[in-house]
């Protein structure tokens, strides 16, 4: 019996998807500390050892490239929503009497990747006032919590903010198929099946077609000769009355 090792090229790439794996457990690691310091970051090594040996996760690939100036523009307007985000719960925090009213949206990504799906959601995880409550690989869909939301303006403002972060990421890491994808503003199959009920419960709702306001337009006109019709007899009656009171008067 004879076996057949893997082709180098396969394990190549076995081995940098491995070495990606490591590299970004290692920064999420410092980013939880805080610091980046040498202790954490040997300390984020061991940890991505450990977890890549004894609690494998699913072979994410790597078929994308590398963008310098994308990732930069990247990395520093993460930087910026990092510090912003983390002023506002604060002001949230220390505000005396204040409730803030939080939600949980579905955004659905245009890229159904798992590795968009895992950059995005760790990139929101890592700012205050946003957590990832569940994710679904089959739609490629995020339920994102997010804190201090006054409104279906600020809701649809961070859905917005939300799908922007992934085009930031898909424009640092992401192969030329995601970007023509993110360019061509496609989504999902589960997309057209919502828009398509969302269009079929506005017109049960009352947003009724041509046909549905000729009909209506009917009814109103045949009402309104009813009235006319009922105030005519109405008048006549009155004629009829004035008349035969004249005549015993007489």
């Amino acid at each position: 019996m004879t076996t057949t090792s893997p082709p180098p090229r396969a394990t190549s790439r076995r081995w940098r998807d491995q070495m990606v794996a490591v590299v970004w457990l290692v920064v999420v690691w410092n980013l939880l500390w805080g610091d980046f310091t040498v202790g954490n970051v040997i300390g984020g090594l061991v940890v991505a050892v450990v977890v890549l040996v004894f609690f494998p996760l699913p072979r994410v690939t790597f078929g994308g490239r590398i963008r310098p100036f994308a990732l930069l523009r990247f990395v520093l307007r993460f930087l910026a929503d990092l510090i912003t985000a983390s002023i506002e719960v604060a002001g949230v925090a220390l505000r005396p009497g204040y409730r803030p009213s939080s939600a949980i949206i579905a955004v659905q990504l245009r890229v159904h990747s798992d590795l968009n799906l895992t950059l995005t959601a760790e990139a929101l995880s890592l700012v205050p006032g946003s957590l990832i409550v569940e994710a679904d690989r089959s739609t490629g869909t995020l339920y994102v919590h997010l804190l201090d939301l006054a409104g279906p303006e600020a809701v649809e403002r961070m859905r917005q903010e939300i799908l922007e972060l992934e085009a930031r990421i898909i424009r640092a890491t992401g192969s030329d198929a995601e970007l023509r994808l993110l360019e061509s503003g496609a989504t999902g199959p589960g997309d057209s099946a919502r828009k398509t009920d969302m269009a079929g419960e506005a017109t049960a709702t009352g947003k009724a077609g041509p046909a549905e306001s000729t009909r209506k337009t009917g009814e109103s006109t045949g009402k309104t000769g009813e009235s006319t019709g009922e105030t005519g007899q109405a008048d006549q009656a009155g004629k009829a009355a004035n008349s035969d009171d004249e005549g015993a008067s007489r």
